[in-house]
């Protein structure tokens, strides 16, 4: 059977690059990085490697990177971190609707202990307004945060808009950067970014590694406390091997994107045009034109996400319903919810997403499988009557 995976922004495969460099890692390359003695210093010129690549993606300065777990870490780190370090400046926080939950229940958290947070609606392409970041900015507001690209549709927010408002405000400004690294330019001073959450598994490096971008001049309270590592700034033995990897992975990824870009919105064309023209009642959710190069959201009238995504395992395709952070959640996607669909076009939506590997030729399969998987199931429904 045929396998086509089309699920990258849940997570992506290791690049060649990146797993032909890493591999000695897991040999002779095996010290401390913080060790004094030779196997530690043998070691750290690949963490500061590493470091300066990363920042040369994003256009900082590699003392403005710190390593964390993953992205999660990254944005609770931020967001506590503005928190508790200022809450005698204030204790509001401003962010969006339809954040990753590693934003929405950090804010939630903070909720429970005596923090105020303004969620700011988005319109029906899931793009939040600038003036009403601006409007929502009070005396007491002490961090805004808004994502870079939405990670269930690919939808891009106005950053450098709310970015320029917050450096106004005098507010610091916090933005969820996972789904963009690697598929769209990140200039973090141009955008006037303070604080960014990154991950190693969204560009072809190995779970388990993260970044927090944090502004030179910027000082927040840890999240984890122990060692000296990272500069103070986030304690812990460093994951040599999954730093040096993200590293080599943001080095290819920067190398790659002049070309991989443009495909993969080619790709992406072909096949939102070939679903459209094969099969009715189909809705694309999320902005047209403002997105990622890679991703697709589409709801399919008449049919349930789960039925849709057995059929199309079951043909050897690889999609989701969401974010990989909300699976197994019975209730509607919070993103599309909050852009107006209603519930149960929600629930029929599945999210395509394409990467480096993906072929014209699994383009083409999918467009032949998934017409007659959504026609058999439509075939079931009690509802759905045949234009």
């Amino acid at each position: 059977m045929r396998k086509v995976y089309l699920d990258y922004n849940a997570t992506t495969p290791i690049h060649p690059e990146v797993a032909t460099y890493t591999l000695p890692f897991l040999h002779e390359l095996y010290g401390n990085p913080s060790s004094m003695h030779w196997a530690g210093r043998e070691v750290r010129p690949y963490i500061d490697q590493a470091r300066e690549c990363i920042a040369d993606m994003i256009h900082a300065h590699p003392e403005e990177i710190v390593f964390t777990s993953c992205g999660t870490e990254s944005d609770n780190h931020a967001i506590k971190g503005v928190a508790y370090s200022r809450r005698d400046k204030g204790n509001h926080i401003i962010t969006t609707r339809v954040e990753h939950p590693g934003v929405l229940n950090t804010c939630a958290y903070l909720e429970k202990r005596g923090f105020e947070v303004t969620y700011l609606p988005v319109d029906s392409y899931g793009v939040v307004a600038p003036d009403a970041v601006r409007k929502a900015i009070r005396k007491d507001t002490i961090l805004i945060s808004v994502m870079h690209a939405n990670n269930e549709t690919g939808t891009l927010m106005p950053i450098e808009a709310i970015g320029a408002i917050a450096r106004d405000a005098g507010v610091l400004f916090h933005s969820d950067m996972v789904q963009a690294l690697g598929k769209i330019p990140i200039d973090v001073n141009k955008m006037q970014v303070d604080l960014a959450a990154f991950s190693g598994h969204k560009v072809y490096a190995p779970k388990g590694v993260g970044i927090l971008y944090m502004r030179e001049g910027v000082d927040i309270d840890n999240l984890i406390h122990g060692g000296h590592q990272e500069a103070g700034r986030r304690a812990g033995t460093e994951n040599l091997l999954g730093i040096a990897a993200f590293g080599k992975a943001c080095e290819a990824m920067h190398r790659e994107m002049a070309e991989e870009r443009p495909r993969l919105e080619r790709l992406r064309k072909k096949l939102l045009d070939g679903i459209m023209a094969r099969i009715e009642d189909v809705q694309l959710n999320g902005h047209p034109e403002f997105r990622l190069p890679n991703t697709l959201n589409l709801s399919f009238g008449f049919v349930e996400s789960e039925s849709l995504l057995i059929g199309l395992d079951l043909a050897g395709i690889a999609v989701s319903a969401g974010s990989a952070c909300s699976s197994g959640s019975p209730e509607p996607s919070h993103v599309l919810l909050s852009m107006g669909i209603r519930p149960e076009v929600c629930q029929s939506a599945l999210r395509i997403s394409l990467g480096r590997d993906t072929s014209e030729e699994d383009i083409d399969y999918v467009l032949d499988v998934l017409p007659e998987v959504v026609g058999r199931l439509r075939s079931m429904s009690p509802f759905y009557t045949k234009k």
